[in-house]
């Protein structure tokens, strides 16, 4: 039998680049997508170096691109002949808050970590229905818990939870089973991809000055003691391999303790006293 084939977003670093070596070392044939293919050096010499360069296969996407995603996964399935699954992991962090923000650049982190999820999620629907394949998207802690000075970011990964968390009972009715996995910190090159100048940005801040360097100096803490990519990955991958994945997965125990704060908080009073204490 020919390997099954799963599309995997967001693939050039961190956990993208770690799904797609896992899911290859699996068995699976990975066709791993990014915005620049000119980055998958370091995606390629990890397929090397593992011994699974055959079963990876790059390919360009820019998930904001409703027209490209479409034309991505018809290629694929063109070439393969079918897909078995779709593991939406490309994203973008944010740090702000609302007063200091212009609703644009909330609109960029809505368009990249939501509506990039519904591109490639619409267009491999039908396909993921022909071969009653799973749906796997990489979301956050922070689509559980909001969290200071991320709140466009929350906001982003809150949508995309309610989103798949009302279309897994309709996708399973067509065989379609929907998971979404949750990491917290890793150690990975997604905070340094925000691009935020920590003095720079708590000058700016005004008011939010003392808060937003509160924040920083703790959130610096929290991934000195990060989980590692490869980590967080071999959870996706496992739920790639799975014959009955769970609708939500965390990545760690640390995540999944800070997840169950949210989910036992009725009143949100729990939430709010652990977050406060993050901008004092």
């Amino acid at each position: 039998m020919t390997a099954p084939t799963v599309l995997i977003t967001g693939t050039s670093t961190g956990i993208g680049l770690e799904i797609a070596v896992g899911a290859a070392r699996a068995g699976w044939r990975a066709v791993a997508t990014m915005r620049d293919v000119a980055r998958a050096d370091r995606l390629r010499a990890a397929a090397d170096a593992t011994g699974v360069a055959d079963l990876i296969e790059v390919r360009r996407l820019d998930v904001v691109d409703h027209t490209a995603a479409a034309a991505c996964v018809a290629d694929v399935v063109a070439a393969h002949g079918r897909l078995d699954a779709v593991v939406n992991n490309a994203g973008a962090g944010h740090v702000g808050t609302l007063e200091q923000e212009r609703i644009d650049d909330v609109r960029a982190v809505m368009e990249v970590n939501f509506f990039g999820v519904l591109h490639v999620t619409r267009a491999a629907l039908p396909h993921l229905r022909a071969s009653r394949g799973r749906l796997i998207t990489v979301t956050s802690v922070g689509g559980v818990v909001g969290q200071p000075f991320n709140e466009a970011y929350c906001a982003a990964k809150f949508a995309v939870e309610g989103f798949m968390e009302s279309l897994a009972p309709v996708a399973a009715t067509v065989g379609v089973s929907v998971t979404v996995v949750e990491p917290g910190a890793v150690a990975s090159e997604f905070v340094a991809n925000v691009g935020l100048d920590r003095e720079a940005a708590v000058a700016r801040a005004g008011a939010y000055g003392p808060a937003l360097r509160a924040y920083l100096e703790r959130t610096s803490g929290a991934f000195a003691a990060a989980q590692s990519p490869a980590d967080a990955a071999a959870a996706v991958v496992a739920t790639l391999t799975d014959p009955e994945p769970a609708p939500r997965v965390q990545t760690s125990t640390a995540a999944r303790q800070f997840v169950g704060v949210k989910l036992t908080d009725l009143d949100g009073l729990a939430v709010t006293a652990t977050t406060a204490g993050w901008v004092r």
